[in-house]
């Protein structure tokens, strides 16, 4: 499995999309690419000489030649489909005039990223989602307790000043989210601004355990859930009501029920939507024991 992205003038990024899906189904790929007029983001799937093949096709554009990507391997086919999506953005931020093509805040490499955030007048900040921080984040890390990338805006100018706050570093599971909140960050007059490069996947990669500053796991946005710091699968499960991630605290209370709820939605669902949950999962149970994989079984994932 390959996730990628890259930030690049994209003009033509409805025409590239039937092209660009044909070839991925060829191939034998399964996933999502988001295309949009500033580059392409998403994970993709298949066998090694597939991904290789849709890799390189991409990176034959000389706008995405220097694309990155970050891999994880898996027994079972992580996805069911192959999709490309056409977006006004390739990662939702909804403040048209930031576009990191053009301003980006200054890129951090893994192996030096403690010594920046050790740094007393450096303020850093998760710019994931709350439910993916409560579950791990960077040491002494401020949480803007968003639910969506759309609120951080909203959050920034309610809570920093770029007069008190000089030196503000930036984090996020791949890079994309905090690579554009740096652009927003400048755009309104912060003038010290880093990311981590390949955010936590390549900091957890590069850096050992031992010397880490990070504590917890991570979320990520495929059927692992969440990874430790080996980037082995983690503890954590997914509920398919609300897709939050669960502990084994939370599978261990009476509001869980696998595939129907759990405690942090239950009060959420009334009984009909619970009823039709109970019968996907009968159904999935049913196309299990057919030796098939039922279309429902797997939670949609929720987008960074």
């Amino acid at each position: 499995m390959a996730a990628l992205y890259k930030f690049a003038g994209l003009p033509d990024y409805r025409e590239l999309r039937e092209p660009l899906l044909a070839f991925c189904c060829e191939q034998g790929v399964r996933g999502t690419l988001l295309l949009a007029e500033e580059g392409i983001n998403g994970t993709i799937a298949g066998s090694r000489s597939a991904v290789d093949a849709v890799l390189a096709r991409l990176r034959a554009d000389p706008r995405l030649a220097d694309l990155e990507h970050k891999e994880s391997l898996h027994e079972a086919p992580p996805f069911l489909r192959m999709k490309v999506k056409l977006k006004r953005e390739i990662v939702t931020m909804g403040v048209p005039r930031v576009d990191p093509r053009h301003t980006v805040g200054t890129y951090v490499e893994p192996g030096d990223w403690n010594a920046l955030v050790d740094d007393p007048e450096v303020l850093l900040i998760d710019t994931r989602n709350d439910y993916e921080i409560g579950i791990g984040t960077f040491r002494g890390a401020v949480d803007p307790g968003t639910r969506t990338f759309r609120e951080f805006p909203a959050w920034v100018k309610k809570n920093l000043d770029p007069a008190k706050h000089r030196k503000v570093a930036m984090f996020c599971t791949g890079g994309i989210r905090c690579e554009k909140a740096t652009g927003y960050l400048l755009e309104e007059g912060f003038e010290a601004v880093f990311h981590l490069r390949g955010g936590i996947l390549r900091y957890l990669e590069e850096v050992p355990a031992e010397e880490s500053a990070w504590e917890g796991e991570c979320f990520v946005f495929d059927e692992r859930v969440a990874v430790n710091h080996e980037l082995e699968r983690g503890s954590y499960e997914q509920c398919f009501a609300c897709r939050r991630p669960l502990s084994a605290e939370d599978r261990a209370a009476p509001t869980y029920e696998p595939a129907v709820s759990c405690p942090h939605c239950y009060d959420s669902l009334d009984a009909s939507r619970r009823a039709r949950f109970a019968e996907r999962r009968r159904q999935a149970a049913l196309a299990r024991a057919r030796g098939e994989r039922h279309i429902g079984a797997t939670p949609r994932r929720r987008s960074a």
